[in-house]
């Protein structure tokens, strides 16, 4: 038996007790862990310092850097995720419908665990602790496959955490850490149908891509961003000045990043002049079409991959569309799915936007950030979903779990 089929069959035992388990002693688990996390802080930010060290020298990024480094601020920030989530609903057990039938069976159809939850990502160890939490909570035995980059700072997450969880009374196989020191755990995880139920990928559109082609277990995919902002010809220019500035520079290295901005032909001389130096000014480089060109000298030609780049980097691609529609058809054409905002004063077009754009989530004078399980009010997601089955947008509790009917009778028959 491999490794990770162990795993998969542990954590298959420890998410028996875990479905059982009452909101009161998840709770607890959720503020134990939290609590270790800031008593041990100083031990994940040095773990967490082999993994930053390692990636300079690797020749990472700044923004994947970001993403990637770990403060005692940050790990409070974990722990605040935590507690939290604590506080939140427990969905197991909620009765989604009911009723007494005809012949007078008692059907319920109540919210179970999905049972095991394989979770595949990239270079941010910030997501072990929240999609640790997110799982426990919602009563999901938990198998993480974090990246190499990140295996330090993850081991030390996880061995925090899962004494937490044994100390506080649950399994301590609710959660476990892959090898990430090697693919084929990867394989191997993707292959392991009936003893995990479903698999989550959070990272770049490669990795999201080969786990929905190569996976034998369901997947839920989450959200690559290519994210626009559209300044309508009916915009406030103060507004859509600080919704654009901060859909693209609040942090650079998020799905919910604004990755485009297109603005409308009728404002275009007024607002280009606005927006670009201040863009500039804060070090982003412009990539722009014929017309974005013209109004200042700093803007780059933009080529037909800068229109389809996430770039998760301090690059926006900018391009001037005659109307409402030509901006929907480039959104169409462009877009991955995720969030698209209009700034616009005009009801009609933003409720033709509205309508007409295929996302998981719209913001409407308001900043593409807020797609966020947090800013949602969900707690810690465990990914923004841009699929359209069981789960789209942020995927808090409730979207990590099932459904099953419960019939109650005195004697019926059929």
């Amino acid at each position: 038996m491999s490794t990770v089929t162990q795993q998969a069959t542990d954590a298959r035992i420890a998410a028996i007790d875990l479905a059982a388990a009452t909101r009161a002693e998840k709770d607890a688990a959720l503020l134990l862990m939290a609590d270790r996390l800031v008593e041990r802080a100083d031990d994940i930010v040095a773990a967490n310092e082999v993994d930053v060290r390692n990636a300079r020298e690797g020749g990472q990024s700044e923004a994947m850097i970001d993403r990637l480094t770990l403060t005692v601020e940050r790990v409070g920030a974990m722990a605040a995720q935590l507690r939290d989530l604590a506080g939140l609903p427990d969905p197991v057990g909620d009765v989604v419908r009911g009723s007494t039938l005809a012949n007078g069976l008692e059907l319920r159809q109540v919210r179970v665990p999905f049972g095991v939850v394989g979770i595949i990502y990239e270079g941010r160890p910030n997501v072990t602790a929240d999609a640790a939490g997110i799982c426990l909570k919602s009563g999901n035995a938990a198998l993480l496959r974090g990246s190499g980059s990140a295996f330090s700072s993850n081991a030390a997450i996880v061995s925090v955490l899962r004494k937490a969880v044994a100390d506080a009374g649950l399994p301590a196989d609710s959660l476990q850490l892959l090898d990430a020191t090697t693919r084929d755990s990867v394989k191997e995880l993707m292959r392991a149908r009936g003893l995990v139920d479903v698999l989550i990928p959070r990272g770049g559109a490669s990795l999201i891509k080969t786990v929905v082609e190569e996976s034998t277990v369901p997947v839920i995919e989450t959200g690559v961003g290519n994210c626009h902002v559209y300044v309508d010809e009916h915009a406030d220019l103060e507004k859509a000045l600080a919704v654009t500035v901060n859909s693209k520079t609040q942090r650079l290295s998020t799905c919910n990043t604004a990755e485009s901005l297109l603005v409308h032909a009728a404002i275009a001389d007024a607002f280009l002049p606005l927006v670009l130096p201040e863009l500039i000014n804060r070090g982003v480089t412009v990539h722009g079409d014929a017309r974005v060109q013209e109004a200042s000298a700093e803007v780059l030609p933009a080529t037909d991959e800068d229109w389809g780049k996430e770039y998760l980097s301090a690059d926006l691609a900018v391009a001037v569309v005659d109307s409402i529609d030509d901006a929907l058809d480039h959104i169409r054409h462009y877009g991955t799915g995720h969030t698209e905002a209009i700034v616009s004063e005009s009801l009609v077009a933003t409720r033709r936007f509205a309508a007409r754009v295929d996302a998981a989530a719209v913001m409407i004078n308001a900043s593409t950030r807020f797609t966020d399980g947090g800013e949602f009010g969900f707690g810690a997601e465990i990914g923004i979903s841009t699929q359209k089955l069981h789960a789209r947008g942020p995927m808090g509790l409730p979207e990590l779990t099932s459904t099953k009917y419960i019939v109650t009778g005195n004697g019926h028959t059929r």
